[in-house]
């Protein structure tokens, strides 16, 4: 019974991190220019985030649920604005020249940006909910164990991605020149803005409507 809940939080926590958003961006482009430590650290610290929502969601926090929905404005906003801010200094950061001599300062920084960056965006904590109710898994029928094994695999299938990307991306790291890691920094820095001014006029919308 363990064995298949903490599968099943595996294949939920893999499926949520995978597709390539701001987050996925950020990593591959510290992992190019920082290396491949400061790229896990950041997918690490989304996947904590991952884990959190889906601990609130496999307990039947409801009452936490509630309150992060009511104030998915302000969540919206804020996260919306850090990833404004994260995608100009994406944006016009130099390459890194010494990233094999990353510092616990800079590990520590990449993983508490990027688990801000998605505890503060609303719908991950929608989408956890939606998926454990769907498919029968909230409260895990009031056994506070099975929750817990739901979400240790959540943890560990999200933080499985972040290692494959920035792992599969810290091969490719030789091979890209500075020129390019340039326009890499340049292009995710814009994607990410872009990504910040959506959320923002999302919210502020879905407000106003």
């Amino acid at each position: 019974m363990e064995l298949a809940l903490l599968g099943q939080g595996f294949v939920l926590g893999f499926a949520i991190a995978a597709p390539v958003g701001p987050i996925g961006l950020l990593c591959i482009q510290r992992t190019l220019n920082q290396g491949q430590w400061i790229g896990l650290a950041s997918g690490l610290g989304a996947a904590t985030a991952d884990a959190l929502y889906g601990a609130i969601a496999a307990f039947g926090l409801t009452l936490v649920t509630a309150f992060l929905v009511e104030q998915q404005f302000w969540l919206g906003l804020v996260g919306g604005v850090f990833l404004c801010y994260l995608g100009v200094r994406t944006l016009l950061a130099a390459p890194a020249t010494n990233a094999a001599h990353a510092e616990a300062k800079g590990i520590l920084g990449a993983y508490t940006s990027t688990f801000a960056l998605t505890v503060t965006n609303p719908l991950t904590i929608l989408a956890f909910v939606a998926i454990f109710a769907g498919a029968g898994l909230a409260d895990s029928s009031g056994n506070a164990a099975s929750a817990a094994w739901m979400v240790v695999g959540v943890f560990c299938g999200s933080a499985t991605w972040w290692f494959l990307l920035s792992g599969g991306v810290g091969l490719l790291r030789t091979r890209v020149s500075g020129t390019a890691l340039v326009w890499v920094n340049r292009v995710a820095g814009a994607v990410m803005i872009g990504f910040g001014i959506l959320a923002i006029v999302r919210v502020v919308g879905v407000a106003a409507a």
